[in-house]
């Protein structure tokens, strides 16, 4: 690692007792990066790949008791969040913290985006290469490239090893996905181009898995190269590619290569179609006589206890190791097929579930007016109520019904079953909360879907809801 440029010493903490923002990064939180958010100060934590140990766990489910509201959000690039500080989160505890391996080494690249792949690399039957050391890679590059912290906070990179459970289509501005090409695994490069929310492009150009790095690293470079590091707002990865041009900008990569980035001619074989919701319930693992189970966290929160008690169970009948997922939901790898039972029945003490046909295992909200101004509604509230009216019915399959508190639809970038809008409107005086509603429809140019009802308030909408499923059998 680079001398003078790993930090030990973290922020200090001021006359309210909260961790101090670092100046120019209050808009993007990370684990030394905190941000003011309705509900009290907001700290994120970088987890790579979603994988997390239980000693991890349980540390940060004390930091979320102490410190916090008490609970840990898990985010859609498989993050966590601590919300609700309001008393100090010192030195020490942060040291621990990356003394345990939570937060950056280096906290200068500490608020860059969390690196994407699939929570079940390793295990998945399916997959083509294990993605894991790629994102652990990456990662150690930029804890030893501080120069990086000057680019977009939201600079995103996302690997995906072509199982089942993929997160190619996840909004990333790099995307290296997996492909075979006559009996051998390469990465297909993906970047972000063209308008606003659409999914990275394929450049058509196949890596070996021993060029990614290398590649990542020019591709970054040339992207630092273009940012103006005085400027408060930094460039996205996807403004520069619309400006620059896309054959530009990889030009520029090629030249800081030491061999030539081939172009395949040939269109990639078309995609598994993903099982929906293949990482809730039980799965057999490619390790012969192991499974995963996925636990449905409802609207990605897990209070301090339960995750105690899934660290717990990492450990008593795993091997230690606990992945988030993109879909805010919780991952316990490595069960013996003898011990599957045992663990659904201690899932189900701690008030969890494991079935994907929860209604609960679909349902996305973001953080709601509680917790960002930009919010028109209390999506969460909202979001579990309506989760609690609607348990007692039977769903043959998933349904992902997703609340959005305005149009940047944060907690989910992709079109879902149903997607509630929140918008106000004025009585008498008096503002009142409401949704518009859409049902999916990829026939249709609106990012939500179809457009079925507008306005209609939030005691209205659990049995229209109710109605809406039973009427179309989503």
């Amino acid at each position: 690692m680079s001398s003078g440029h790993t930090h030990r010493l973290l922020p200090a903490l001021h006359g309210e007792g909260v961790v101090s923002l670092v100046s120019g990064f209050a808009t993007c939180p990370g684990l030394f990066y905190a941000t003011p958010a309705e509900d009290g100060i907001l700290s994120r934590m970088r987890i790579p790949g979603g994988i997390i140990n239980s000693e991890q766990c349980r540390a940060i489910a004390d930091i979320a008791e102490l410190h916090g509201g008490g609970y840990v959000d898990v985010t859609n690039r498989a993050n966590l969040q601590i919300r609700e500080i309001r008393t100090p989160i010192d030195s020490e505890v942060l040291n621990r913290l990356q003394n345990i391996g939570l937060g950056c080494c280096n906290t200068d690249v500490d608020h860059i985006r969390n690196i994407m792949t699939s929570p079940t690399a390793g295990i998945d039957p399916q997959e083509l290469i294990d993605t894991r050391p790629f994102v652990q890679a990456w990662d150690n590059y930029l804890a030893t490239h501080p120069a990086l912290s000057k680019l977009s906070a939201k600079f995103s990179v996302c690997f995906d090893g072509g199982g089942v459970v993929q997160v190619c289509d996840r909004l990333n501005d790099i995307l290296f996905a997996a492909v075979l090409v006559d009996g051998d695994v390469y990465f297909r490069l993906h970047l972000s181009a063209g308008a606003k929310g659409q999914p990275p492009s394929d450049t058509k150009i196949l890596l070996p898995p021993n060029d990614c790095l290398p590649v990542l690293a020019a591709l970054a470079d040339v992207y630092l190269n273009h940012s103006d590091i005085n400027n408060q707002r930094r460039l996205r990865l996807r403004e520069l590619l619309n400006s620059l041009g896309c054959e530009n900008y990889l030009h520029q990569v090629q030249q800081r290569l030491p061999f030539t980035l081939s172009c395949s001619q040939t269109s990639p074989v078309a995609q598994r179609i993903d099982t929906k919701y293949q990482h809730i319930g039980i799965h057999p693992q490619r390790q012969k006589g192991l499974f995963y189970i996925g636990v449905v966290l409802p609207l990605g929160r897990i209070e301090s206890r339960q995750m105690r008690g899934l660290a717990d169970l990492a450990t008593k009948y795993g091997n230690g190791i606990l992945r988030l997922s993109p879909w805010q939901n919780l991952l316990l790898t490595d069960i013996p097929q003898q011990k599957l039972t045992d663990v659904q029945n201690e899932i189900t003490l701690l008030e969890l579930d494991s079935s994907a046909t929860n209604i609960k295992s679909g349902l996305v909200a973001c953080s709601g007016n509680k917790g960002c101004a930009a919010s028109a509604t209390d999506t969460k509230s909202h979001a579990l109520a309506l989760a609690k009216y609607l348990e007692s019915l039977t769903l043959e399959h998933p349904i992902n019904i997703h609340f959005t508190g305005c149009q940047k639809s944060c907690a989910q970038h992709s079109q879902s079953d149903i997607t509630l809008l929140g918008v106000n409107f004025e009585v008498d005086n008096q503002t009142v909360e409401a949704y518009h509603v859409y049902l999916g429809d990829s026939n249709n140019s609106h990012k939500f879907g179809r457009e079925l009802y507008q306005y209609v308030t939030f005691p209205e909408l659990p049995a229209l809801i109710e109605k809406i499923i039973e009427m179309y059998k989503i």
